[in-house]
């Protein structure tokens, strides 16, 4: 069975324990390390013995989440894995009062850092597909495309009742391989989606929004979870938002109803700007339902019927923007997003593995 981050808690109940070496190999408490009963931790902290030993425990623990530190790196340990281990910014929060919530995002950034080490992905090819009514957000969205890492990509732009000649620009000073198709307005969402998913030729088709912003890790993670979950679907989970309005961000971390939203668990509801599927399963499905609106929960809905499994993954590469409500189909007023906040900001505040500027 593959080791995957799957049941990561967000908010550890405990502080770090010690990870050591003995006859047996790598041991929490004299005893090797079982991850189930590791997730109440904050984390765990090497001590190093004298001479070289294998890495292997330490890499599984890493593949599972389990967020892993030490105050140096042995001289055997690899360039990557030692700046990770020795990068202790993320211990530099306090873990209770008012700044928990900081500091187990913090600690969440640093476990999806280890997770991408001990989970190497391939690059393989993945087809963008993104339908647009407003040409004024193409080059943000397709600068954002050409920036990702870890992936062949190409880009699938149905424009909605805009003419190419909108966007022309953008697409020529785009770095990666563009088709485009124009579409009229009054052709449903759903049907725009799908007659440009119909260009496609990479083994994957991820869906994209062009008003929401994504990390340069975004498709690679999403690969990611998709190889260690063996999911049919995955996607992120929508948490940082960005209220244009207000000029703030904010991160919700549970439901409006109080309960848990986590992250790396089989869910039946993705991010619908995220959501990723192999081409061949998305032609078993029938392809995106030909709405004008809820496109995303249908094609959930569709996916589940045929026995597709969804994976949810983190979302922390990925932030949506929220207008007023009525610039969007979700149709949630701003004041419901500062409710369920977990964390508020000032200005655009996104997770750290956005690299933004």
């Amino acid at each position: 069975m593959s080791i995957t981050p799957c049941g990561f808690a967000r908010t550890p109940e405990k502080g770090l324990a010690r990870l050591h070496w003995t006859h047996d190999g790598w041991a929490v408490e004299g005893q090797r390390p079982d991850v189930p009963a590791l997730r109440p931790l904050r984390g765990l902290e090497i001590e190093w013995p004298a001479a070289e030993v294998p890495l292997e425990g330490l890499l599984r623990l890493a593949a599972a989440g389990v967020p892993l530190t030490a105050g140096r790196a042995a001289p055997w340990v690899p360039g990557d894995l030692a700046a990770l281990l020795t990068d202790r910014d993320w211990l530099g929060h306090a873990a209770d009062g008012t700044a928990r919530s900081l500091a187990d995002l913090r600690r969440e950034e640093h476990s999806v850092r280890l997770r991408r080490l001990a989970h190497r992905v391939s690059r393989p090819s993945v087809s963008i597909v993104m339908s647009t009514k407003r040409p004024g957000m193409v080059a943000t969205a397709l600068a954002q495309m050409g920036r990702q890492r870890d992936v062949e990509a190409e880009v699938l732009l149905g424009l909605h009742g805009v003419s190419f000649e909108e966007v022309r620009e953008a697409v020529e000073s785009c770095s990666l391989p563009v088709k485009w198709i124009e579409v009229a307005r009054e052709v449903p969402f759903g049907e725009v989606l799908n007659r440009v998913a119909a260009l496609a030729r990479g083994d994957y088709l991820v869906k994209w929004d062009d008003d929401d912003w994504y990390g340069p890790r975004h498709l690679g993670d999403l690969i990611m979870a998709l190889a260690y979950s063996g999911a049919d679907v995955v996607g992120t989970t929508a948490e940082f938002f960005y209220l244009e309005p207000l000029r703030a961000t904010v991160r919700r971390t549970t439901f409006a109803s109080g309960a848990a939203y986590p992250s790396e668990v089989w869910a039946d509801h993705v991010a619908g700007g995220t959501i990723l599927i192999s081409r061949k399963k998305f032609q078993e499905i029938g392809g995106f339902p030909g709405l004008s609106r809820a496109v995303d929960l249908e094609f959930l809905k569709a996916a589940q019927k045929v026995g597709a499994r969804v994976y949810r993954t983190h979302g922390l590469g990925y932030v949506l923007r929220r207008g007023l409500r009525d610039e969007h189909t979700w149709q949630l007023p701003l004041a419901h997003f500062l409710k369920v906040a977990a964390n508020q900001w000032r200005g655009f505040r996104p997770s750290l593995l956005m690299e933004a500027a």
